[in-house]
């Protein structure tokens, strides 16, 4: 894939997306051709790609445009591409079953953030393309690394243009994340000195989270060497 200059060229341009196809009927998304793209791709907003049917296209997308897989592009002809996001390499990162607990992702996916790393989260495992050092940091946190060739969607950041929070709804879901719930919630009773420290609000201090091996004993299947 090249990136595009802004340029007007000979290929058939698309300049509009189509968040996961929304509002299109399905036998439109059936006729649609398809384009495979990684995440190197499809984080920027100008690239030429080449469809299922062999057609040269130019994407010029408004800037700060992330495109995910699901996602339907529309060609100044007005036919639609529908994206997939190809396998590449990636690290995937799970807890430790039978010595750890799911919050150690939560622990991941902090000390991960802290370097700004593109991270897609999934309930039960992240993702990251490779790095040696930061697997061998994950590892010394008992997480389990494995390398895989999967599809790649990071979180985009809450304020990405377009979709890029990795928030998608299906079925013409649509809400503005506006719950008010129209109750209070009274709690009176006692917390510990632990709880009422962790709970209450840091100010003008910057709170971290040491990368602190947590001591257990590695089973056979543990997966995670250091």
């Amino acid at each position: 894939m090249r990136v595009l200059p802004t340029e007007q060229t000979s290929m058939l341009q698309a300049s509009k997306l189509l968040p996961q196809g929304q509002g299109l009927a399905p036998v439109l998304l059936k006729r649609a051709t398809t384009v495979e793209l990684d995440w190197d791709v499809r984080q920027k907003s100008r690239f030429a790609a080449t469809d299922s049917a062999g057609r040269e296209l130019g994407i010029f997308l408004p800037r700060g445009t992330l495109v995910r897989g699901g996602d339907v592009l529309v060609a100044e002809d007005g036919s639609m591409v529908r994206v997939i996001a190809a396998p590449q390499p990636v690290l995937v990162i799970t807890h430790c079953t039978q010595h750890g607990t799911p919050f150690d992702l939560t622990r991941a996916a902090y000390h991960l953030g802290n370097r700004h790393v593109p991270i897609e989260l999934q309930p039960d495992h992240l993702k990251i393309e490779p790095d040696h050092v930061l697997a061998d940091m994950l590892r010394a946190m008992h997480l389990i690394v494995t390398a895989q060739n999967l599809a790649f969607e990071p979180e985009g950041g809450a304020y990405a243009a377009g979709h890029g929070g990795g928030h998608h709804h299906h079925g013409g879901h649509d809400h503005g994340h506006d719950h008010g719930h129209g109750h209070e919630h009274d709690h009176s009773h006692a917390q510990t000195p632990a709880v009422a420290a962790a709970s209450a609000p840091a100010r003008g201090r910057t709170v971290a989270i040491p990368v602190v091996a947590q001591g257990h004993v590695h089973g056979p299947h543990c997966n995670h060497d250091h």
